[in-house]
């Protein structure tokens, strides 16, 4: 079965009242979002709707003046995603990419911490290229073990570099400069939010958290 928003949509409407209530507001959100990056035409607009998408499906209430993505929390989340996906959907998904979309991703210095830490002074570039080098070295031998997390890890390190330059206006709309990670990150959300919501519909009786601005 592919994974899309019609097929999303149906299951969410099979399990209908047995999904908690929390996790059918995270399901229904993350929905809203998916469907609103199949209707767009925009590169840009289809990645940011995409992370939203994630979001909602992730993001839980945190204690005031904690910020939403805290590196560790994020972290707990992809290994317990990666733990209860016992149809191994996130590990397809990237052996069946790795050689086209998302290699590419992980090979381009422009969605890399690394080449921006030395662009903002913060590594020398022989430190940058050392450090970008092993990440991408790291990648290849954790999909080669089929070590997802670290592999996913690795990858959602590039993503939410280029979400920072989208959603923080690090970058022009539609911009004719550094196409390739725009067009190559969304699809690669449009295969892997899916997924995600899949696997967090499948696994409704996890304590996935409290859901971020409850309705009220």
């Amino acid at each position: 079965m592919k994974l899309n928003f019609d097929t999303l949509k149906r299951r969410q409407h099979e399990l209908g009242e047995t999904l908690p209530q929390d996790v059918y507001l995270r399901v229904h959100r993350a929905l809203s979002w998916l469907k609103a990056a199949n209707e767009s035409s925009s590169p840009d607009a289809k990645f940011i709707f995409l992370w939203i998408a994630f979001n909602a499906a992730y993001a839980q209430e945190f204690k005031s003046g904690q910020e939403l993505m805290k590196r560790d929390s994020f972290k707990e989340f992809l290994g317990r995603l990666l733990r209860l996906d016992c149809e191994d959907l996130v590990y397809n998904i990237v052996w069946e990419n790795y050689s086209g979309k998302i290699r590419l991703f992980i090979d381009n210095q422009y969605v890399s911490r690394y080449f921006w830490d030395y662009h903002n002074g913060r590594l020398t570039e022989e430190q940058w290229v050392k450090k970008f080098e092993r990440s991408r070295a790291m990648a290849q031998k954790a999909l080669a073990i089929k070590d997802t997390v670290v592999f996913v890890g690795i990858l959602f390190d590039r993503l939410y570099v280029l979400r920072n330059q989208l959603v923080h206006g690090g970058a022009t709309w539609e911009s004719k400069v550094n196409r390739d990670q725009v067009r190559d990150g969304y699809r690669i959300m449009q295969d892997l939010a899916p997924a995600i919501i899949h696997i967090i519909m499948e696994n409704a009786e996890e304590a996935w958290g409290k859901p971020c601005y409850p309705p009220v």
